[in-house]
C-alpha cells in the first residue's frame, strides 16, 4: 500500500520512527481526503461525511501552514511527493 512506503520514506529521511510527525499526519489526512473524495462521489447527499471531509481539509491546511513557515524545504518536497496544490498564505 501507498502509506507502507511513505512510512519507509520517512523513516529513511530521519532514522527513527515517528509516526507523530507534521509530515506523517499530513500524509494520512491526505490519504482519508481522497478516501472521503471517492465516497462522496458516489454517494452526493452524504453530508455527515461531507462535514468530516471539510474538517480534515482544515487540519491539512492548518498543518501544511506550520510546515511551510517552520521548514519551507521539506513543505515543497512533501507537496510534491503528495502531488498537492500549493497553499496560498496570505
Amino acid at each position: 500500500m501507498v502509506k507502507n512506503s511513505f512510512i519507509s520514506v520517512i523513516l529513511q529521511d530521519e532514522k527513527e520512527e515517528n509516526k507523530g510527525s507534521v509530515e506523517f499526519q499530513i500524509f494520512s489526512f491526505t490519504n482519508k481526503i481522497r478516501r472521503l473524495t471517492s465516497h462522496l462521489e458516489l454517494h452526493k447527499k452524504d453530508f455527515l461525511s461531507q462535514r468530516g471531509l471539510r474538517k480534515i481539509l482544515g487540519k491539512r491546511q492548518r498543518l501544511l501552514a506550520y510546515l511551510s513557515k517552520k521548514n519551507r524545504v521539506s513543505y515543497k518536497k512533501l507537496i510534491s511527493q503528495l502531488d498537492i496544490r500549493e497553499l496560498k498564505i496570505r
